[in-house]
């Protein structure tokens, strides 16, 4: 047995499942693998589970309370790499995004990093290695 856990998963807790859902498929490049609809802790909820992006990283998957009218779209800040931060931006805007701090270079940890918004205001923090 491991000494250590490891995280296996992020939900995200949205208001809308269905364009939150398109929103991290055409912006994040994200793969729905499965749908659950259960119940947590005697609510009804719906939830969308995507692939990993790559060998043993962590799964993502976004969660709806049927019941609930609004969560509070500042619980988390989502992490995502990518090798284009100009294009991962563009596509936010395109699925409804904004941008909340432009790209600011970061020469100690050889990254570049800038903040947005998803189309339901949780923030993503984006981040690509500099070479």
């Amino acid at each position: 047995m491991p000494k250590h856990s490891h995280l296996g998963f992020t939900k995200l807790l949205v208001n809308q499942l269905e364009p939150a859902a398109d929103f991290y498929k055409s912006v994040c490049g994200l793969v729905e693998v499965a749908r659950i609809e259960d119940e947590l802790a005697g609510r009804k909820i719906s939830e969308i589970m995507f692939a990993p992006t790559k060998e043993g990283s962590a799964t993502f998957i976004l969660l709806s309370f049927e019941d609930s009218e609004s969560p509070a779209s500042q619980e988390v800040i989502n992490g995502f790499n990518t090798p284009d931060l100009a294009a991962f931006i563009t596509r936010a805007l395109e699925g409804g995004g904004q941008v909340v701090d432009q790209p600011k270079d970061y020469p100690d940890y050889k990254c570049r990093v800038a903040i947005v918004k998803d189309n339901e205001g949780h923030l993503i923090e984006v981040v690509q290695p500099l070479l």
